[in-house]
């Protein structure tokens, strides 16, 4: 029903900016409750958060992380965006978007390989 797939380029060079975007369908993401996040697991490492988006344009942000990421949207055609500053081979993950809503839970998409390397 409803469904989020993450796109972007798979290899980013140091010291660039990783942009993905999640395009969402079933479900617009102006919906009432909805917090549209995205989540990262580096190889070896658990998942992390890293902020989010909500239904009325309100960001959120993991502290560690805040400094160079940027979450953003375009309403009209239901994607949110993910913008990763001054990337480092550390920043090598399988990215993933995903959404919160209450007692509707979380879900997620299937992830999508970033590699930073030279």
């Amino acid at each position: 029903q409803m469904q989020m797939q993450e796109s972007g380029p798979g290899l980013v060079k140091p010291s660039q900016t990783l942009s993905l975007t999640c395009s969402v369908s079933g479900r617009s993401i102006t919906t009432n409750c909805y917090y549209w996040s995205w989540i990262r697991q580096p190889p070896g490492k658990g998942l992390e958060w890293m902020g989010a988006i909500d239904y009325s344009g309100s960001t959120y942000y993991s502290p560690s992380l805040k400094s160079r990421t940027s979450i953003s949207r375009d309403t009209s055609k239901n994607q949110f965006t993910l913008q990763l500053s001054s990337v480092t081979p550390a920043d090598t993950a399988v990215y993933y978007c995903g959404r919160e809503c209450g007692t509707l839970g979380f879900a997620w998409g299937q992830g999508t390989q970033v590699t930073v390397s030279s």
